[in-house]
């Protein structure tokens, strides 16, 4: 399959079953998409509504029972676990709810560990500058908020400079005022370096400052929207 130009991922028919003993639990049911470069596309549902199952496959942490998923011109399903590992390596930034920063390094410590294993990185410091924190950079885990340390987590995601930022609940663990520094991080981030970027949350506010909204319920997307006007994240509140 070629893909368009402007289209990062194309996804068809994605179903994904999970078996546990006699039991069958159908995440996804036949979910059909296209990310094209340069979007902020918010992915809204409630809990088990099949996000974070779509955003594993997207990301290659996981694959479909079927269907297919196309990043560019490679289709990641039939890649083996050694593509699937250079393809994350290379082309996707990954942030989740909890940051996982390793406690004994310096904000620039924890970027750096991507920084060192990416093909053309940029800096630590120009990767905590674009999330507001360089004044920070020296600074352990234990000293810095909440929202600092979900900061540092996408400047470690962005150093590596990858083709798709997924982000899953970002702001889940924080209140709104540090949710907002959060995707103020994000929406700069998408503008300035391009990065396709998709966001995981259950808030329906959050949705206004996508380009566009896919509403998923019951391991489908059952709507689509385009936002013709986009609201800052700073005007964000909830």
């Amino acid at each position: 399959m070629s893909a368009a130009p402007d289209i990062v991922f194309h996804a068809s028919g994605l179903t994904k079953v999970y078996r546990m003993g006699d039991v069958e639990v159908q995440a996804l049911r036949g979910v059909d998409l296209e990310l094209r470069r340069g979007e902020f596309v918010v992915l809204l549902g409630p809990s088990g509504s099949g996000k974070s199952t779509l955003l594993n496959i997207l990301g290659g942490l996981d694959v479909p029972s079927d269907g297919h998923v196309y990043y560019e011109d490679h289709d990641l399903t039939v890649a083996d676990e050694r593509a699937l590992t250079l393809f994350r390596r290379d082309h996707v930034g990954f942030v989740f709810q909890f940051y996982n920063l390793i406690p004994s390094l310096s904000a620039r410590e924890n970027v750096a560990i991507v920084t060192e294993i990416a093909r053309a990185p940029m800096t630590p410091e120009r990767a905590l500058e674009l999330v507001g924190l360089a004044h920070r950079m020296d600074h352990f885990p234990a000293q810095l908020s909440g929202g600092e340390q979900q900061r540092i987590a996408i400047a470690r995601a962005i150093a590596k400079r990858p083709s798709v930022l997924l982000c899953d609940e970002p702001t889940g663990a924080l209140d709104s005022a540090t949710g907002v520094k959060v995707l103020e991080a994000l929406e700069r981030i998408n503008a300035e370096t391009g990065t396709t970027t998709v966001v995981i949350t259950h808030n329906a506010d959050i949705a206004s400052m996508a380009h566009r909204v896919l509403y998923l319920a019951d391991g489908r997307i059952v709507r689509e929207q385009t936002n013709a006007t986009r609201k800052r994240a700073a005007d964000l509140r909830w």
